[in-house]
């Protein structure tokens, strides 16, 4: 698969998946599709559920630019704050090069990078670890620690990922999400989902307090395995933030994609 035939697919799979996930948040949510830009945009407090994203392949320096100064504008007017997605191989060489101060004459800040990821790699095997028990997230307990987990593990208040999770239709009926519990402590989760013939993983978080034990890996290889049996897919996709993209290789994805995120400049 080529860098541009990859980061289409990988922007289409965040298109797809935040569709859902910011609807089924707020079914006023905006999840608009303009030309080269796609919204999903939730506007509630947990900032993952406030997407923007660039969507053009092959996008040239000025075209690029005129985008992100679209974007910003877009981010601007929303209550909550969120991030740009911009999944770099879309833009062509000099878009690439000249990307940092494009972002900074659109009031964009670079916060942090990521990278899709990929492989042909399902079914994987139902997964054991001798510290875990897994549990599918069906109530809204479940919820509420899938939502903790996901603000110890990034640096949120706990308020913002409960405002994104708790109450979700979609979470305990429509993904195969799982919680990592060690005796009655839950201590990470994941989340697989299908979408448009793949099987996507979000959400993958472990407490800081119990990381480098293989936990998140041992969730993620249980979503992965059940969302697998219940579709009956065998491509999975997923976008890894710097601590988790060491872990995925080792399940069987490979890198194909980086990703630049970044939110309003002060």
């Amino acid at each position: 698969m080529t860098d541009l035939t990859a980061s289409i697919e990988s922007a289409r799979q965040l298109t797809v998946v935040w569709r859902a996930l910011v609807l089924d948040r707020d079914a006023d949510a905006d999840v608009s599709d303009l030309p080269g830009i796609a919204v999903r945009w939730a506007d509630c407090r947990f900032s993952f559920y406030n997407c923007v994203t660039l969507t053009e392949p092959g996008a040239g320096a000025d075209l690029a630019a005129q985008r992100l100064m679209q974007a910003a504008d877009i981010m601007r007017a929303k209550k909550h704050p969120g991030f740009l997605w911009l999944f770099e191989d879309l833009l062509d060489a000099e878009a690439r090069a000249t990307l940092p101060a494009a972002a900074e004459r659109a009031g964009l800040r670079y916060a942090f990078p990521g990278t899709g990821m990929a492989g042909d790699l399902l079914p994987v095997p139902d997964p054991v670890h001798p510290d875990l028990t897994f549990v599918r997230v069906r109530t809204d307990e479940h919820l509420r620690a899938c939502a903790d987990l996901q603000s110890r593990a990034y640096g949120f208040p706990l308020e913002e990922g409960r405002d994104g999770l708790t109450g979700s239709a979609l979470w305990t009926s429509g993904m195969y999400a799982y919680l990592a519990m060690r005796g009655d402590v839950p201590v990470a989760c994941a989340t697989t989902v299908e979408a448009d013939g793949r099987l996507f993983v979000a959400f993958v978080a472990t407490d800081p307090r119990w990381q480098r034990k293989g936990y998140g890996e041992a969730v993620t290889r249980k979503a992965l395995h059940e969302g697998a049996a219940a579709t009956g897919l065998t491509r999975a996709t997923l976008h890894a933030t710097v601590a988790g993209a060491p872990v995925y290789p080792r399940i069987g994805f490979e890198p194909n994609t980086p990703i630049r995120f970044f939110d309003l400049a002060e």
